[in-house]
């Protein structure tokens, strides 16, 4: 499943409600950890699909559990 059309801001989001926290904020990117994993999310109106679902296999979810959280 791709997932078009989500914002680095609704994924930041997604990604707080699953228990991911802010660990480090650039001027491009937003890293987030929940203390086993770390994920990096560029900060875009519109991300990619396909890199939007390398970062949810990076986090350990799978398509259906990230868009329970979305």
């Amino acid at each position: 499943m791709l997932f078009t059309d989500v914002s680095s801001y609704r994924a930041m989001n997604a990604f707080r409600k699953a228990g991911f926290w802010i660990s480090k904020t650039g001027s491009k990117h937003t890293g987030m950890t929940n203390g086993a994993r770390k994920i990096i999310i560029p900060r875009h109106n519109r991300l990619n699909p396909y890199t939007l679902k390398s970062i949810i296999r990076d986090a350990g979810f799978t398509d259906e559990e990230f868009k329970k959280v979305l």
